[in-house]
């Protein structure tokens, strides 16, 4: 339906039927206008309260902290923060995916989500965070539990939503989360202050370099109160776990139905690697796999995790430079996935090529334009690829995540072998992803087959 509007409308707006009401889709020539709007006339944050039903289960948040923190110091130290991601990284896998000389299967969906959790919860608070086992929990179940608990709810009139809430069990598992949050959170906040007045004299006199830290000494006014940290950091997790989670989840179903695709990657790696001085990839080093980034980016392309992305709720009437107008408490977003199988702006839309990104880098001289390689890139935000979103609310953590991704599957490729049971190959056996509303999910229930690499 969004593909078939996009082709219809191009260039113009459109409205389109959803499982959440009717939405209006805009052009970019438009998005480029509202990415500056004032929040208070184009609201991001309502257009998620939406979705996940914020009300009860408390997904979403106005906050500023998380956002300029992620943007002032998150990307700043990200060299600091790979590090210790790489440590925990090895020792999610060998928790989740023993490694075996025979062919073992794995449910593949829940095994990342796991890994993601701690590796994710690593860079948020340290070990503190990646190896409390409660805490991990209460990060994957909160998303889950918000998500069927939104579902629940749906299903009542709004005017019988409060008292209903109140029966529905994973509803009543949210507090519970948040309850857990306060009892992990606030004693590693009350620790950090008393190292912090000692001039953080076990630490070599330097603070950690974590995303909790930085929060902690980002915060103003109400923002450090502990209990207001605390739920952000489990609001966080809901951001960072699933999203990054289905991203390698999609890639690793893409390359075991396309397995021609494993040896170039190992290939790039091993090349990239040998170049190291003491062979450990960092920043600079997940920046020279071109290839890795663009079969993440064309795996993203066929399944991302948004159909439709920009999605704000416009609260007052809204003219554009053209003289077209938006209506009051009109939705709108983007179609993001039409868009990205645009013959005018992909070549060979439907057809899944792994390279398509690295070859088009490949194709401009270096040094001679910057801004289109960087365009090209995974984490990129712009009118032709906005899974990240665009404007003042995308993603301020895509850079870490596309660091993250690569990690993951630099470890997998390096250490496993995968394919799907028996060994099937094709597209047509690639395990399908769910629509669900305007969210596009790698299937949780394939199975995956691994086994040691042999060398």
């Amino acid at each position: 339906m969004l593909q078939d509007g996009y082709r219809q409308f191009k260039g113009r707006p459109w409205y389109v039927p959803s499982p959440l009401g009717e939405r209006l889709m805009l052009p970019g020539k438009y998005v480029e206008e509202l990415k500056t709007a004032p929040v208070d006339e184009v609201d991001f944050v309502a257009t998620f309260f939406e979705m996940f039903e914020g009300r009860y289960t408390t997904m979403g948040s106005r906050s500023s902290l998380h956002p300029r923190t992620a943007r002032n110091d998150l990307n700043h130290h990200m060299g600091r923060v790979l590090e210790p991601v790489k440590e925990e990284i090895q020792e999610a896998f060998d928790a989740n995916v023993p490694a075996s000389d025979d062919w073992q299967a794995v449910g593949v969906h829940h095994a990342m989500v796991e890994i993601v959790a701690r590796v994710s919860s690593r860079m948020f608070g340290g070990t503190d965070l990646s190896r409390n086992k409660e805490w991990v929990d209460a990060t994957i179940n909160f998303a889950l539990d918000g998500f069927v608990g939104a579902q629940a709810i749906k299903q009542y009139p709004n005017l019988v939503r409060p008292f209903v809430a109140k029966f529905i069990p994973s509803l009543g598992k949210i507090r519970d989360h948040h309850t857990t949050a306060q009892r992990v959170i606030v004693p590693v906040l009350r620790e950090r202050q008393a190292k912090a007045a000692a001039g953080w004299i076990d630490n070599d006199g330097e603070a950690p370099a974590d995303f909790l830290q930085w929060m902690l000494d980002n915060a103003e006014g109400e923002e450090q109160e502990e209990s207001f940290i605390a739920q952000i950091q489990l609001k966080l997790s809901f951001a960072a776990i699933h999203t990054s989670a289905a991203a390698p989840t999609q890639l690793l179903y893409d390359l075991c139905a396309m397995p021609e695709y494993i040896q170039p990657l190992l290939d790039e790696i091993k090349e990239v690697r040998a170049e190291l001085k003491d062979g450990h990839f960092d920043k600079r080093a997940l920046g020279k796999l071109e290839k890795l980034d663009s079969i993440m980016k064309e795996s993203q392309r066929f399944n991302p995790l948004l159909l439709v992305t920009f999605e704000r709720l416009v609260t007052r009437p809204y003219t554009f430079s053209d003289g077209f107008t938006i209506p009051a408490n009109t939705q709108i977003g983007v179609p993001t996935q039409a868009i990205s199988m645009d013959p005018a702006l992909y070549a060979d839309p439907d057809t899944f090529d792994g390279f398509r990104f690295s070859k088009l880098k490949a194709a401009i001289k270096p040094g001679t334009n910057p801004a289109e390689m960087g365009r090209l890139a995974y984490a990129s935000s712009n009118h032709e690829s906005m899974a990240f979103g665009y404007g003042r609310h995308a993603c301020p953590g895509r850079w870490f995540a596309s660091n993250e991704i690569k990690m993951i599957m630099v470890y997998l490729l390096e250490n496993y072998e995968f394919r799907l049971p028996g060994g099937k190959t094709g597209l047509a056996n690639r395990p399908p992803s769910l629509n669900f509303e305007t969210q596009y999910l790698p299937n949780p229930d394939a199975v995956i087959e691994f086994r040691r690499r042999r060398t």
